[in-house]
């Protein structure tokens, strides 16, 4: 069953080194098919030899997804059928049997209808029939927040869309609905007829229909796929290695940042590769102010164009597209959260303070929640607004909305600690800057795939002393020193987030040396 956000998968079969699975499309295929098509190819027809092993990060995932799902369904409150310990054909016949009998609630059960395989967490009776759900330990909608509702989320929809479907050829559903039960606790409904909107029309069960055929072609081998880099979920996954030594061979465009799956098709029939792109006219591809890419202005084509081209030079330097204004402080901050989604707390707020821009007067200042309650979480947020207030007048410097994002949310939850405005005064880009929204991307180039702090501070000679340093990482340790109280594996952590503090630090020094060139 799908217990977890990376979604199990259903057995694989080998045959002479390759994998297989049959040929029913299935909900964790649809799941996988939303962030990249070639995950699904690679699951089916990929070589074993060269899958990555599963890090420990997905693996706590997975462990988490279980657990929670078990805490659920303990505490149901309500009758229900329990299928979770039969497979297969057995599994089968015993969900037809209890939907037969009219039971309430199923947990646990299989469906398959033509060449569909479903095996959702509930199905649930709904007048003359039934609907589906999923129960998900993260949270049932996308972009919810305290300024408005969020939005379903599509891998999520298109599991429920193809128990639906089954559903239907069952002559069983009874409208074409599901729903999640998520990490809140909440409800969250899923119509699949409802209109995106006036001005679109389309409905998530589209999607789905669009969704579904895609795999099936790439199921019987119809369609073929390619890899495409995406720096937020590439790194996560078991083909990785295998993908990035594909794509470095093909020279693929998607390794140009901001030049994702959805361009290169666009851009592919008449630019193949990173050095085509480089060697291009721009303006031959340009006719009355539009570009001959759909999607794609004049602006992002030369945008692009210039990447290609520092990417593709012997010595590619980074460089500033437009002059960039920074504060000028004695005191600056650079500051670096670190937060478990699964449990929702924010563990660590993590500073290394400069003086004078003198690096060797830099000191690492952290303020570390020791346990996962609410009153630790609530006391090292406390203590961390209140070293940042005694360092006023300062600079503040961090790398992504992120850290702005979680001080609003722990301002809500503790709302005697500070007010909403003390918040927005923090922030202020006058004295707080995003590196990374507000001056690598609208002002900088990069000879990089992609423009990460852990890319970009490497790239300027900057090291972890981890050796597998990630933000997914710091949460895996976070719950090993949760389960074990280990003050190795506490210090891990901080050490961690003192690097990626200093990393932040290191970029700006570098940025603020970089050289204008207004045009290439």
């Amino acid at each position: 069953m799908p217990n977890n956000p990376f979604e199990t998968r259903e057995p694989h079969l080998v045959e002479n080194g390759r994998t297989r699975t049959q040929s029913l499309i299935t909900a964790s295929m649809l799941y996988d098919l939303v962030g990249c098509p070639h995950r699904v190819t690679m699951d089916l027809f990929g070589n074993t030899a060269e899958r990555d092993n599963v890090s420990p990060f997905v693996q706590l995932l997975w462990d988490r997804g279980t657990v929670f799902e078990e805490q659920v369904v303990a505490n149901i409150g309500e009758p229900f059928v329990d299928l979770s310990k039969y497979a297969g054909v057995e599994n089968e016949q015993r969900t037809l049997e209890a939907m037969n009998r009219g039971e309430p609630l199923i947990y646990g059960g299989r469906i398959t209808a033509s060449d569909l395989l479903g095996v959702p967490d509930l199905l649930r009776k709904d007048g003359a029939g039934y609907i589906a759900g999923d129960i998900k330990s993260g949270a049932g909608e996308e972009g919810a927040s305290d300024e408005g509702e969020g939005k379903p989320k599509k891998h999520y929809a298109m599991q429920l869309a193809l128990y639906t479907d089954i559903l239907e050829q069952l002559g069983r559903s009874t409208g074409r609905r599901g729903f999640i039960w998520d990490i809140h606790g909440k409800e969250v409904p899923y119509d699949f007829m409802v209109m995106y909107g006036v001005k679109n029309p389309r409905r998530l069960w589209d999607d789905y229909q669009e969704c579904l055929g895609e795999a099936r072609d790439i199921a019987s081998r119809v369609a073929e796929t390619l890899p495409a880099y995406s720096s937020g979920t590439c790194k996560n996954c078991v083909w990785y290695t295998a993908c990035i030594k594909s794509l470095e061979a093909a020279n693929d465009l998607t390794l140009i940042p901001e030049l994702g799956r959805s361009k290169r098709e666009v851009m592919i029939g008449r630019i193949g590769s990173i050095r085509e792109l480089a060697e291009i006219n721009p303006a031959d591809f340009i006719t009355k102010g539009k570009t001959v890419f759909a999607g794609i202005g004049p602006p992002t084509l030369e945008k692009l164009h210039a990447r290609a081209k520092l990417l593709t030079a012997e010595n590619g330097k980074p460089y500033l597209r437009a002059p960039v204004a920074l504060p000028v402080a004695d005191i600056e901050l650079f500051f670096d959260i670190e937060v478990d989604p699964m449990r929702d707390v924010c563990y660590l707020h993590g500073f290394v303070e400069r003086r004078g821009g003198a690096n060797e007067s830099e000191r690492f200042v952290a303020f570390f929640a020791d346990a996962t309650t609410p009153a630790a979480e609530e006391r090292a947020f406390a203590e961390a607004w209140h070293y940042m207030q005694a360092a006023q007048p300062c600079a503040i410097y961090y790398y992504s909305k992120y850290e702005r994002t979680i001080y609003r949310k722990l301002r809500q939850k503790y709302p005697h600690v500070c007010t909403e405005a003390e918040i927005e005064e923090l922030f202020d880009p006058t004295r707080s800057v995003d590196l990374y929204f507000d001056v690598v991307l609208k002002a900088t180039e990069w000879p990089t795939r992609d423009f990460s702090i852990k890319t970009l501070a490497k790239h300027l000679g900057f090291t972890w002393r981890d050796s597998h340093p990630s933000g997914a990482a710091s949460i895996e340790w976070f719950h090993r020193w949760v389960e074990t109280g280990d003050p190795a594996t506490r210090q891990r952590i901080l050490d961690y987030n003192e690097d990626d503090c200093r990393a932040t630090r290191v970029l700006l020094d570098a940025i603020r040396r970089l050289p204008i060139e207004l045009q290439r």
